[in-house]
């Protein structure tokens, strides 16, 4: 070995850097943190505040006859009454056929659509803007006019089924318990599919032309070139879109509160509306608060993969 070699190998390793401790990056970003000091402040006070409020609120009873300021603790007692509670669980399997079946036709719907808008044809700017009108149309407005075709006697969707020979007279679509939930779906997929469809539409710009030639060349149908080579690169979108449906469904309160009010006896009681009859009708702000919490842990969840959802790209990216 040569003296240089030697003397190289003797050279110690430079020490690492020292990595800054919290307190010394937060004085050095100090002039950061003030400029977004007054949106902090504006989120606590108009989130954080009332998440925790909401929370402590759930463990105390608060009777119609008392006013709030005379709350009573009891611990997990409105927890155990949710839970024992047969309207809890008639709630719960009511929202969560709302929920599926609301995200599964929207999805499919604005899958569709995205699929039939992708390719080029005279008036697709046209049906495109046609098609985005539920999307921007208000949900406030949208409830009240389907109220109104849906009306038992005066409906035009009831009037055109008498006429066209389907019914003998018009169906009751809001005031039947078994049809209203339902009824009250089909105009929620009406309104959000539009949002699938642009989700879905920009995925789609993603899909390589040369891969779907290719597939086309080697004599794949149209089903396979769309599994095999258009959903992978969907994949993605879809299960941000998905995961936006469900939040959404899980908070629609216009459609079901305008439309119904959560009547005829309850069948179109879904949880949102279910929480504000307990607040803000009976007055149990302690049970209701207890509701909020429930749903507030699922929203949570449900953020979480959402989030993992979104950086499912920026983590491959990053092991690649």
């Amino acid at each position: 070995m040569s003296t240089g070699q030697a003397i190289f190998r003797d050279v110690p390793d430079p020490p690492a850097p020292k990595r800054p401790s919290l307190g010394s990056r937060l004085v050095k970003s100090r002039t950061d943190y003030l400029y977004v000091a007054p949106a902090i402040l504006v989120m606590l006070v108009v989130i954080a505040y009332p998440i925790y409020y909401t929370i402590e609120l759930s463990f105390f009873n608060t009777p119609a006859s008392l006013a709030l300021s005379e709350k009573q603790f009891n611990g997990l007692d409105n927890y155990v009454t949710i839970l024992t509670s047969s309207i809890f669980w008639k709630v719960t399997w009511q929202t969560i056929i709302w929920t599926v079946v609301s995200t599964l036709f929207a999805f499919l719907l604005g899958l569709g659509a995205a699929l039939a808008l992708h390719r080029e044809f005279a008036g697709r700017a046209l049906l495109r803007g046609l098609l985005l009108i539920p999307w921007v149309v208000s949900a406030v407005a949208a409830s009240y006019v389907w109220k109104w075709l849906y009306h038992s006697d005066f409906g035009a969707i009831g009037a055109l089924m008498v006429q066209l020979g389907v019914t003998d007279q018009p169906i009751n679509f809001l005031d039947n318990t078994t049809t209203s939930l339902y009824s009250l779906i089909v105009v929620n997929v009406w309104k959000e599919f539009s949002f699938a469809m642009i989700m879905l539409m920009a995925g789609l710009q993603t899909v390589p032309d040369t891969l779907l030639r290719a597939a086309q060349v080697d004599g794949a149908s149209p089903w396979q070139r769309f599994w095999h080579v258009t959903w992978p690169h969907l994949s993605s979108v879809s299960t941000v879109t998905v995961l936006l449906l469900v939040v959404q469904n899980f908070n629609s309160f216009i459609i079901p509160f305008i439309m119904t009010g959560g009547g005829p006896v309850g069948s179109t009681q879904i949880w949102i509306t279910h929480i504000y009859e307990l607040a803000f009708l009976r007055q149990r702000w302690g049970v209701g608060a207890a509701y909020a919490v429930l749903l507030f842990i699922i929203m949570m969840t449900l953020g979480y993969f959402y989030v993992r959802a979104l950086t499912r790209g920026d983590d491959q990216r990053a092991g690649a």
